[in-house]
């Protein structure tokens, strides 16, 4: 497996444009909200406290938010900490994962010492999950984890369909792990989220980022959804303070901010219906269906790898997620991230013009 590289690193992307625009990194492209840059203005004398290691205010804020359970709860520094944490705490001997998926799934297992059993989703069929292949494997091992919608292929699987999985997996004994990083730019969750299940089901964790859709990836904050149970079994495993002071209070301000979240769903649901519409017309490129804020593409018709794709585009000042390192994903597939409508005409005719200069040599 080539060495695995996340999107976003603007410091390593070695474009000599200035002027770089990121297309490689799924954030929300409206960028801080008014309410978090005031939250971190408002709270920057209060950094000579610790803070809260119990994060009441941020879990009664996700409580009211999501209707879930307070005592349900688990902060994290990201939803990335609280992988590692429940591997290393819970131990599974033998872990599954769909390939191809978010990396930070087999590292947080393997840095626990879990074997990994990938189960390969194939280009032929849209990197569409075979549930049927997953419940045949459940009795076999210990956890699953489950991008829902899937990263980087944006594959969504529907509540119903994920509760047969889960309800098959706690016959096993096997704990199941969704991540929900990217539910919130959906204009509803309900049809897909089951942080809801968690009372019924003692084997499943729902994992939440609140980086990705309130734009804080250098604040660092994502939360964790388990019944009682499970949850005691993690807590050990945290840093009391593992969530600063400015997270958490930004965390509560975007939580309340509905303008925030209402026009960012707006916007950007324009902004995909626009990139895939476009892109798909654009010769060479074979371009999956999105679901959310990123977009999958091969570049296999063009006849370039996307290794060389990616490096022509960042000769042109625009950073994208070359996929090729992605476990059960070939030489030939890019991530793009959805941003706003100037920048994905920027996009467009980037490609337009690397593609025709590839066509005029």
């Amino acid at each position: 497996m080539k060495p695995f590289e996340h999107g976003g690193n603007v410091y390593s992307a070695g474009v000599r444009n200035l002027e770089i625009v990121d297309f490689s990194a799924n954030i929300n492209p409206l960028g801080l909200s008014d309410s978090i840059k005031k939250s971190i203005i408002d709270n920057m004398e209060s950094l000579v406290h610790y803070p809260d290691p119990a994060g009441t205010l941020l879990k009664q804020a996700i409580s009211v938010h999501y209707g879930v359970d307070a005592d349900r709860l688990i902060l994290g520094n990201g939803a990335v900490e609280l992988m590692y944490i429940y591997f290393h705490c819970r131990s599974p001997k033998n872990v599954l994962i769909p390939v191809p998926s978010f990396s930070e799934y087999e590292r947080a297992a393997m840095a626990a010492n879990c074997h990994i059993e990938r189960l390969y989703m194939a280009k032929e069929h849209e990197f569409i999950l075979d549930r049927s292949a997953l419940m045949e494997h459940l009795p076999k091992v210990d956890a699953v984890v489950l991008g829902n919608p899937n990263n980087p292929t944006g594959e969504l699987i529907p509540r119903d369909a994920l509760e047969k999985i889960i309800a098959a997996a706690a016959k096993s004994r096997t704990d199941v792990l969704v991540d929900e990083s990217f539910l919130d730019f959906l204009s509803s969750d309900k049809e897909y989220t089951v942080m809801d299940l968690v009372g019924k089901y003692t084997n499943l964790l729902v994992l939440r980022s609140m980086t990705k859709f309130f734009a804080i990836p250098g604040l660092r904050l994502g939360f964790g959804v388990a019944n009682s149970e499970l949850m005691g079994k993690m807590e050990p495993g945290r840093d009391p303070w593992n969530v600063n002071l400015l997270a958490q209070m930004a965390g509560v301000a975007a939580l309340k901010d509905k303008t925030y979240q209402m026009d960012s769903r707006q916007i950007i649901s324009g902004c995909i219906d626009y990139l895939h519409r476009t892109l798909s017309s654009i010769e060479g490129l074979r371009v999956y269906k999105p679901s959310v804020n990123f977009i999958l593409v091969s570049v296999e018709g063009t006849g370039m790898t996307s290794t060389e794709f990616v490096k022509a585009m960042g000769d042109k000042g625009i950073l994208v997620r070359d996929c090729c390192n992605y476990p059960g994903m070939d030489d030939y597939h890019v991530r793009f991230a959805v941003r706003l409508m100037d920048e994905n005409k920027r996009l467009v005719t980037a490609i337009r013009q690397v593609l025709g200069e590839k066509v005029g040599r």
